[in-house]
């Protein structure tokens, strides 16, 4: 650039269209209109081995005699690049004008400011250049992150496509299923009511057959074998009917859940699909987000490039404009050492100014120290103590130590007051300090650790009174607890016992039963024993009993507890399992008792308890493994 300056500033046009030719270009066809034009290639004259390059170089640059000529040749071949004597370039989209003499001081300051002032811009647009770079950066790796993700969300959506279909097939065989099980649900509600109505035919030729035999005359005893085969078949007839009813009921439930569990898959199917479609939709718009996404990756990338470009150009400039910056930057710092050194200087005699003013504060204050001490522990005007007992008055006598015996004479040099030295009075302090130490320390709060004791003391006292008052209270209320414990329970004793005797009786019908206490003088701590005698027997331990006597036993005595004191409700868990039809009967006839008042929840597998039940619920297990609830009310 400088070598080009200079050229046009003065020096030999041909060598300035030299430099300043441009980018290479083809020489154009034809030849010059314009009078004095010359080709610069021709004006250059050097060695061969360089002259090639100098042709190329200044391919399509003319020299003109003055500007008005290289206006006309510009305007007629605008594809041409005219230099004229003066030093004027005139192209077709630039101009710039050239000067005979040599620069003067104000040009070049001119030159430096514009230098300075083009330096500064480059220096905010390669801020600005680095800021778009960063920005392109940072959107170039959205970009990146915004393509991963939706590659991420289609490879879900194909997951979650096949799992639809998995789950569509699961469903679609689980249909079948529950239709297959449907038609044999079908077709066994269908026996089922063949076996009823077959029942029913056979009852009711039953009934005639017992018809006709109760019309004719009975001259003589009818067969009791015939009859009771009658009646065994009459129970059988109706137990036939009562368990086809219960699978007719058990298959009527099985359909209806079949039926509601298709249903439920019916429209788990639509949800799939609808799920699938939506799906389908998903994965669309994220086909058309990526190709958004990698249309705006391409963007970025070309973006980035012409940044990168501008970028390396500023950097440039601005190398071009540091090595000026340099030397300005080692005058700043000559003259920053100069002023380094002259603080350091004001730094001394500051620190030195400082440390004197400190030390007359120190002085000062152990001054105003001394001054207060003497008033606190003295009680002595700091005046009057320099007066009387400052180092020119004579110090008097010390007192005579332990087994000294002083002279008579009170003109005895011992007796006299001696004049005043440093050293031997601070000899003196230093006996009287180890004298003070050997008298041992004495302690000033001990007046006030007592009074602290003793309110402890009091305290404690009063917490102890608290403590035996309220065991004396605690007390009290365990006995009238257990007054009010011995009182409910022995009302409960009485009531069980009255009623077992009863419902013993009833059970055992001839036998005996009642409830003893182990230790009746202690209400609180008695055991209960239950001694039964069921009829024809002695024994009236409960372990010498039969299983079904015992079990018939332990019933009487809840069924006495149920008595005695009454509940809204009872469960029972198969407590006629070991009874036989007799015992049964009589548990029955209880259970109605309680059914008046009470309800009663029995778990059981006798059918004729089955029988007195307001409903019915049973259990029954699919074939699926699934267990069931089957309700049905009797009455």
């Amino acid at each position: 650039a400088a070598d080009a300056l200079r050229l046009l500033r003065g020096q030999d046009a041909g060598r300035a269209a030299l430099v300043l030719g441009g980018a290479p270009r083809e020489e154009p066809p034809g030849a010059l209109d314009v009078p004095g034009a010359r080709w610069a290639a021709e004006l250059v004259s050097g060695p061969e081995v360089l002259l090639p390059a100098l042709r190329r170089l200044l391919r399509g640059v003319v020299v003109v005699g003055a500007l008005r000529d290289a206006v006309e040749l510009v305007a007629e071949r605008p594809e041409l690049t005219a230099v004229t004597a003066e030093g004027d370039l005139l192209g077709a989209h630039f101009a710039q004008g050239g000067s005979a003499g040599a620069p003067s001081l104000l040009e070049v300051r001119a030159s430096v400011d514009e230098a300075t002032a083009e330096l500064a811009e480059l220096d905010g647009r390669c801020e600005a250049l680095a800021g778009d770079r960063e920005r392109a950066r940072e959107r170039r790796r959205e970009c990146a992150a915004r393509v991963e993700e939706l590659g991420a969300r289609r490879s879900a959506a194909d997951r979650e496509r096949s799992q639809v279909a998995g789950r569509l097939g699961r469903l679609g065989g689980q249909a079948r299923a529950a239709q297959g099980e449907a038609e044999r649900a079908a077709a066994a509600v269908a026996k089922a009511e063949e076996a009823l109505a077959r029942a029913r035919e056979e009852a009711e030729v039953l009934a005639e057959r017992l018809a006709v035999a109760e019309e004719q005359p009975g001259e003589e005893e009818p067969d009791t074998s015939v009859r009771d085969r009658l009646a065994a078949d009459g129970a059988n007839a109706r137990q036939t009917e009562m368990e086809a009813r219960l699978q007719v009921r058990t298959h009527e439930e099985r359909v209806k859940g079949l039926a509601g569990r298709a249903d439920s898959l019916d429209r788990a199917a639509r949800a799939e699909r609808e799920a699938r479609a939506r799906a389908e939709r998903r994965r669309a718009r994220l086909r058309h987000e990526r190709e958004v996404a990698s249309a705006v990756a391409s963007g970025a990338r070309q973006l980035l490039a012409h940044v990168e470009v501008s970028l390396a150009r500023a950097e440039e400039e601005r190398e071009a404009a540091r090595s000026a910056k340099a030397g300005r930057e080692r005058e700043l710092a000559a003259e920053r050492d100069r002023g380094r050194q002259l603080k350091e200087e004001l730094d001394k005699l500051t620190d030195s100014v400082h440390r004197g003013e400190v030390l007359g504060a120190e002085k000062r204050l152990r001054i105003e120290q001394l001054e207060t001490r003497s008033l606190e522990e003295l009680g002595v005007e700091p005046a009057v103590l320099v007066r009387e007992y400052g180092p020119d008055q004579p110090v008097p006598p010390s007192p005579p130590a332990e087994g000294e015996e002083l002279p008579e004479d009170p003109g005895h040099p011992r007796n006299r007051p001696v004049p005043f030295v440093r050293a031997e009075q601070e000899k003196r302090l230093q006996a009287a300090e180890r004298a003070y130490r050997q008298l041992g320390k004495v302690n000033p709060l001990a007046l006030e650790e007592f009074a602290a004791l003793e309110e402890r003391h009091r305290f404690l006292s009063e917490q102890l009174e608290d403590l035996k008052k309220t065991r004396a209270d605690l007390l009290q209320v365990v006995r009238e607890v257990d007054e009010r414990v011995e009182q409910v329970f022995t009302e409960a004793y009485r009531d069980t016992a009255r009623e077992f005797e009863g419902v013993f009786s009833r059970l055992f019908p001839g036998g005996e039963g009642r409830l003893v206490l182990t230790d009746p003088e202690n209400m609180l701590t008695t055991g209960v024993d239950v001694e039964a005698r069921p009829p024809g027997k002695k024994v009236k331990r409960l372990s010498l009993l039969s299983g079904g006597e015992r079990s018939l036993t332990a019933v009487a005595l809840l069924v006495s507890i149920f008595k005695a004191r009454p509940s809204p409700f009872y469960v029972m868990d198969e407590v006629e399992a070991a009874l036989d039809d007799t015992n049964l009967q009589r548990l029955i006839g209880i259970m109605r008792e309680l059914q008046e008042s009470s309800q009663l929840i029995v778990i059981t597998h006798q059918k004729r308890t089955m029988e007195v039940a307001d409903a019915l619920y049973g259990v029954s297990m699919q074939g699926d493994g699934v267990s069931k609830v089957i309700s049905q009310r009797l009455r």
